[in-house]
């Protein structure tokens, strides 16, 4: 059993601190790294339900503020819905994963999760002007 650390990260230069997770498989899916990372972040937002959600996509009836996305209405956010707007958002390239410095670009493809393994999601940010 080890840790996987998600680092988030946009081509505009910023870093997140990045967060672990406890994983017991040596080998995962993309898609199943996506949703245990989904799953953990709504899990906490849920448990404490503040104001801005923070997490890798835009739930449903939310707005993006400066340091992530306001719900309209509080409200739990569904894991399940907030999963699949995120394989929806990975298969329309609104973000790319890396597994260590590996490029992965199919949700099925199987990854190593070595001990110390860094996933890095990379949220591509529009050019200005074009």
């Amino acid at each position: 059993m080890g840790f996987v650390t998600f680092v988030d990260e946009t081509t505009a230069g910023e870093r997140g601190a990045g967060w672990e997770l406890e994983v017991a498989e040596e080998r995962l899916t993309v898609g199943e790294l996506i949703r245990r990372r989904v799953f953990q972040e709504v899990a906490e937002y849920n448990a404490r339900t503040p104001e801005v959600f923070q997490g890798l996509v835009q739930p449903r009836d939310a707005e993006r503020v400066l340091n992530g996305y306001a719900l309209r209405t509080p409200r739990r956010i569904d894991p399940e819905a907030q999963t699949e707007l995120a394989l929806q958002a990975f298969a329309g390239n609104g973000f790319l994963v890396l597994v260590g410095d590996r490029q992965v670009t199919e949700v099925d493809e199987e990854v190593e999760l070595p001990l110390g393994t860094e996933v890095t999601f990379l949220k591509l940010v529009p050019l200005v002007g074009g």
